[in-house]
């Protein structure tokens, strides 16, 4: 809560001597009471205030994370995902979809692990050869439905004061769980062959758009578009990623609906081509500034001149601590950009191992 003073129609004051001038003042005073008003401070205002590089009282927070056994079924996923938003203050929600549930829609098979700490166990590729690229197509699309299906029972859950926004992978990331989650083989043979991967990868953003197009339709506030890995220096040039991959991104990005308010490009890994992110449409760009070679939160506002999602470090100071640990981090994020178009959230998806005092030291950082 918030106090908001509302505009007051009056002449300025005079300066006043003698008895004259205290009455003048107290009937000010009480005017001035009788039109303050608490007004509610919601996680929606201060994701807005945030992508208008603004700042609200403080600025929006949110972590995820996988939940590995609630994955596979739309309401246990839908369940945990609102009880978590609840029990730790996030102001917005980015909805952790199953990882792999691209891949399936594409041909690949997946099956659950049972485990609460490990991901879907790959079957069978659907890609396994430079041959099969061909016979590349949507073939399963209940692994995507599911997804929409979640996130809207998140959405009505949650209400129009804390967004969600859709995880989607970027086509070539897509291509790489298709070949068995390889990094290197996909960009080769992307390389070598354009030819015979690149219609697949339109193939692929021709879904994604549509099954975005869904999840706003059903209650999202806009996507996270996850780049996952394929935007570092290590993997590509910046020249060859412009080249070979950046139309698919902007295929996806390009289509979005424009209820698709609260949009954010994510940066996944070391090193990054970073200038990428000036020609990915979004609102807001997240990455590690824990990951070697990438900027710090205030750079990346600069290059990306938009707002910025990130600041913890998702893979030691959340999952061990000490909460002190990430009081100080996210100091240091509002104290680097002043707070203004910074959206406090982790580099990257936290492990499932991290312990839960340290997701509620979050909100609790911004708090005190």
């Amino acid at each position: 809560m918030r106090l908001v003073d509302l505009s007051i129609d009056r002449q300025p004051e005079r300066p006043g001597f003698g008895s004259g001038a205290q009455p003048r003042r107290l009937a000010l005073h009480v005017h001035l009471e009788a039109q303050l008003k608490l007004e509610p401070m919601t996680g929606r205002k201060r994701v807005e205030s945030a992508l208008a590089m603004k700042v609200a009282d403080r600025p929006p927070v949110a972590a995820w994370g996988h939940t590995y056994r609630e994955e596979w079924a739309p309401e246990d996923l839908a369940a945990v995902t609102v009880e978590r938003a609840r029990r730790f203050g996030w102001d917005f929600v980015k909805f952790q979809v199953r990882a792999s549930c691209f891949a399936e829609a594409f041909g690949s098979v997946y099956h659950p692990s049972g485990h609460r700490l490990r991901a879907p166990i790959l079957i069978r590729p659907a890609v396994p050869d430079l041959d099969s690229w061909a016979s590349v197509e949507l073939m399963n699309r209940q692994a995507l439905d599911d997804q929409v299906d979640s996130i809207r029972l998140v959405a009505r859950a949650l209400g129009p004061h804390v967004p969600v926004i859709q995880t989607v992978f970027s086509p070539i990331t897509v291509g790489g769980y298709l070949v068995g989650k390889s990094q290197s083989r996909v960009v080769r043979e992307l390389r070598k062959h354009p030819e015979v991967v690149a219609p697949v990868l339109e193939r692929i953003a021709d879904a994604l758009v549509d099954f975005s197009r869904r999840s706003v339709k059903a209650g999202a506030a806009g996507i996270f578009y996850a780049i996952s890995g394929y935007a570092g220096r290590n993997v590509m040039s910046e020249d060859a990623y412009r080249d070979l991959v950046l139309p698919s991104d902007q295929s996806v990005l390009g289509a979005l609906p424009a209820d698709a308010w609260f949009n954010a490009v994510h940066l996944c890994g070391s090193n990054l081509n970073f200038g990428l992110a000036r020609d990915l449409p979004s609102q807001a760009v997240s990455w590690s500034i824990h990951n070697q070679g990438n900027p710090s939160l205030a750079a990346g506002r600069e290059i990306a001149r938009r707002a910025v999602m990130g600041g913890l470090s998702q893979r030691s100071t959340l999952v061990y601590g000490p909460p002190a640990k990430i009081k100080s981090e996210a100091d240091r994020a509002v104290k680097e950009t002043g707070g203004r178009g910074l959206l406090l959230a982790p580099g990257c998806s936290v492990s499932p191992r991290v312990r839960e005092t340290n997701l509620e030291a979050i909100a609790s950082a911004m708090a005190a």
